[in-house]
């Protein structure tokens, strides 16, 4: 009776041994003596005790930060660069065959492609281009990580810091440039006023009684705003009435 026990216990135990629940986001490669057999989950998968083993993998999109660097960019600027990389595994079976931990290598080969396409260009490619230069990495990390059964979905560049001479340079140069647009837009409506009084010029020469007419306005306004006493010549009394009676009998 004592034996039966036994043997009921040691069976009990390898059963439990044999016994693994595989999660709808993992899956688990299988090996049969150090020889993969296949890729099995999610749910319950029975083993052969001792003669089979199982790695689990995930199948989630996983966020891995690409640590700040210093860069020296194509026009040779000494910048940080910070990014972040999403990737995940397509081939679970490639993922634990073909390398020996595939996390670790996705993050080497995504700091070395940084550093080498980011110095491929200038700052000002760089700062203005960031979404191509994204596309330009994710490509290049890709190629690499497909033997591997790794699939990358997006790098994103997230931190550009500049020395701090550069960032005085590229404020006074902003600054300027608005000084710049801001001379030009003046200039145009100076031009486009100049316009306008010659047009006005044109038309006066054409009927002098309205340049007489603006001169009384002119003084009217003066008038307003301060009381003072204006004093008329003569002629411009006599032509003042000239145009006076020229609006009566129009």
């Amino acid at each position: 009776m004592d034996i039966l026990s036994i043997v009921v216990a040691v069976l009990v135990v390898l059963l439990f041994l044999s016994l693994r629940i595989v999660k709808e986001y993992d899956r688990g490669v299988i090996f049969f003596l150090g020889k993969v057999t296949g890729v099995r989950g999610p749910g319950l998968i029975i083993l052969i005790p001792i003669f089979e083993q199982m790695t689990k993998v995930t199948l989630r999109t996983i966020t891995m930060n690409i640590p700040s660097q210093k860069i020296i960019t194509k026009d040779n600027v000494s910048i940080d660069i910070a990014a972040v990389a999403y990737y995940k595994i397509v081939d679970p079976q490639k993922s634990v065959v073909a390398i020996e931990n595939v996390y670790d290598a996705v993050n080497q080969i995504s700091q070395t492609t940084v550093r080498n396409i980011v110095g491929q260009f200038m700052l000002d490619q760089l700062l203005s281009q960031t979404a191509d230069i994204n596309q330009q990495i994710k490509a290049v990390i890709d190629t690499h990580t497909e033997p591997w059964g790794a699939q990358v979905t997006a790098v994103e560049i997230k931190d550009i810091t500049l020395p701090d001479n550069m960032q005085r340079a590229m404020a006074k140069e902003a600054e300027a440039e608005r000084e710049r647009r801001a001379k030009i837009v003046a200039a145009e409506g100076e031009m486009q006023a100049s316009q306008k009084l010659a047009e006005a010029a044109d038309i006066m020469a054409k009927h002098p009684v309205a340049l007489q007419l603006r001169t009384l306005q002119t003084m009217a306004e003066i008038s307003v705003e301060k009381n003072s006493t204006i004093i008329f010549p003569a002629q411009f009394m006599t032509t003042v009435k000239e145009a006076l009676q020229m609006i009566k009998e129009a």
